[in-house]
């Protein structure tokens, strides 16, 4: 009797794209997490070997769909940026993220606080963490920063009011309800999205003006030439008048000299 046999192939596994939940928990942790993304993507446009990403699902035991992570803003540096991913499998990357940063609140704080302080810590050796509240629900202080250092998670110290991240080269600091990044190289938050967008604006509408500016000088120097120019010509003219005047003037008295002489010869025979 025959017997069929059992395929020793291994069933490929299909990752989800999504864990059910919201993106974030109110729209200032939305809007910090869309920001922050974009702004760091923007900082490491021209480095093609450091991914940034976001609210992207994160699997870490190859096999088991259950065992993910979704950073709501994660930095990889030494993996391409490119192609864009559904989901990170970090079996395939071959290292997890260098920087993490949970946007937390009083409802996600024992989670944020306390397994995933404990996967990014001893799991995925994540090398800075940093926990933001916005609404200052329980943090105190409201931003704060860990480093890892011999297998622990040690708080990074404050520099002029903000903390520091080695991985990112930039300082975090708190703006209103905006985690905001500043760049020690130039003194100055990087721009979010939409300011980026209104100094784009600001340097056309100064370019436009600059241009219009020129146009006018150019103009204005056109019209005092043309003028100059005028001036030159009917002095010019004047001066070609004057020496017809003169020519006149001198022609005539020639012939009243001749006159004169003519008529003192004529007295003189007559005397």
């Amino acid at each position: 009797m025959a017997t069929s046999r059992r395929s020793t192939t291994k069933r490929a596994v299909e990752y989800p794209t999504s864990d059910g939940k919201p993106m974030a928990e109110t729209d200032v942790h939305r809007k910090d997490m869309v920001d922050l993304i974009a702004t760091l993507e923007d900082y490491f446009a021209a480095d093609p070997r450091v991914y940034v990403s976001g609210n992207l699902l994160l699997f870490y035991e190859e096999g088991n769909r259950r065992k993910h992570v979704a950073p709501d803003v994660l930095v990889v540096r030494g993996v391409p940026k490119l192609p864009l991913r559904k989901y990170y499998l970090l079996w395939e990357e071959g290292q997890g993220p260098d920087l993490v940063i949970e946007l937390t609140s009083k409802s996600t704080r024992k989670n944020d606080r306390g397994k995933k302080l404990v996967l990014y810590r001893d799991r995925l050796r994540v090398s800075e963490y940093f926990l933001f509240d916005p609404f200052e629900e329980y943090l105190k202080p409201s931003l704060q920063g860990y480093r890892l250092e011999a297998d622990q998670y040690v708080a990074i110290a404050w520099e002029a009011g903000r903390l520091p991240s080695a991985v990112l080269g930039l300082h975090l600091e708190r703006r209103g309800s905006e985690l905001r990044l500043y760049n020690p190289a130039t003194g100055r938050c990087l721009p979010t999205p939409q300011e980026r967008v209104a100094e784009e604006a600001a340097a056309r509408h100064r370019e436009v003006e600059a241009r219009q500016r020129a146009e006018a000088d150019t103009h204005r120097e056109a019209e005092a030439r043309r003028r100059a120019e005028e001036d030159m010509r009917r002095e010019a003219e004047a001066r070609r008048r004057a020496e017809e005047d003169r020519q006149q003037i001198e022609a005539e008295n020639e012939r009243l000299r001749r006159e004169l002489a003519a008529l003192q010869r004529r007295v003189s025979g007559e005397g």
